[in-house]
């Protein structure tokens, strides 16, 4: 099904949302609460879709920071503007949000409607179904922003992706395949290696020493590494990478944060740079939003597999997710 429009325009008093009570998913319950209401230049947006990430793990596991509850979890969603009081977003105009706040400060995408701040939602047309293009904004911003931020990776050059089956290095590789780039992803698993494989990438066996693989083929390093998997194999990530390379630090699936008694000298390769990225709304461009959408609906990008739930189960879908049950961006629908 299409990403048609939808045509009521009438908003209930009451929605379903997925609510986290406190810490611990046994306290993730979805229920009805209120319609929210748009405070002065913010918009209510009718969501058809948002994608689980990582971060919404964190919240209900009690490591992310930020956090109050009870609360609407969800750091992105994608629908239409039910409501602008401002007039500025015409109804029905299709759109995305994520970041800036949401399933933390404030209540998130994880509902049947969200109220955001206006800079925060980015317009778009697709005729995509909607999970599609529910799968495609937080994991776009990251990809776009640690290829460009973080490692200014340019056509051509050679990058490793470290935790290559996630959504973001599926979508990261995807991305830098789609500019001519050499790929190389990790995997612990024979299906991980034969997914990345399927998908135009040199897949290699995550068995700790990476850096001695990527250089069998690459002896002098790769250009670029995005590292995903966090503090336990970015010294081997930091091996791989070329003079005047550069490694970004942009995830952490193993749950491990910080580095302790960190002497750069001994860490850090001679000229190898170290960076970091951790971008909002703002940092994904509306044309680069359009283009991959583009892209995807012509069949020209290979962007992520999708796995879908429907609102009344996302609490299976976190359990899903934190066991790594699922391959690709898991995606829910409020409507279904």
């Amino acid at each position: 099904m299409t990403a048609a429009i939808p045509s009521d325009t009438t908003t209930p008093a009451s929605m379903r949302a997925a609510v986290l009570a406190a810490p611990g998913i046994e306290n993730l319950h979805v229920m009805d609460v209120p319609v929210p209401q748009p405070r002065p230049g913010w918009v209510r947006l009718k969501v058809m879709a948002f994608g689980l990430n990582r971060s919404e793990y964190h919240s209900v596991t009690g490591q992310a920071g930020g956090m109050s509850y009870p609360r609407v979890l969800g750091i992105e969603a994608s629908g239409v503007v039910d409501l602008d009081p401002e007039g500025r977003l015409a109804p029905g105009t299709q759109a995305v949000t994520m970041m800036g706040g949401m399933g933390r400060a404030f209540d998130g995408g994880y509902a049947q409607y969200v109220v955001v701040p206006r800079e925060q939602v980015i317009t778009f047309h697709s005729d995509l179904p909607w999970e599609v293009i529910g799968s495609v904004p937080e994991t776009l911003q990251t990809a776009y922003g640690s290829l460009t931020t973080g490692l200014n990776l340019q056509p051509g050059q050679s990058l490793l992706v470290r935790g290559g089956t996630s959504a973001l290095g599926l979508a990261t590789a995807a991305l830098a395949l789609d500019m001519g780039c050499t790929v190389y992803a990790t995997s612990r698993r024979d299906a991980g290696l034969e997914l990345l494989s399927s998908r135009g990438v040199m897949a290699l066996r995550d068995d700790g020493a990476v850096a001695q693989q990527v250089r069998r083929h690459a002896p002098a390093g790769v250009d670029a590494v995005l590292e995903l998997v966090g503090v336990p194999t970015l010294r081997d990530s930091l091996q791989a990478a070329a003079v005047h390379g550069t490694v970004c630090f942009t995830g952490m699936l193993s749950d491990s944060w910080t580095i302790k008694d960190f002497y750069p000298l001994d860490w850090i390769p001679n000229g190898v740079r170290l960076t970091t990225y951790s971008g909002q709304a703002s940092d994904l461009p509306e044309t680069e939003l359009q283009r991959v959408l583009d892209r995807i609906e012509t069949g020209a990008l290979d962007f992520l597999p999708v796995h879908i739930y429907p609102l009344e189960e996302v609490v299976q879908a976190q359990r899903d997710m934190a066991a790594g049950a699922r391959t690709g961006k898991l995606v829910g629908l409020p409507w279904a």
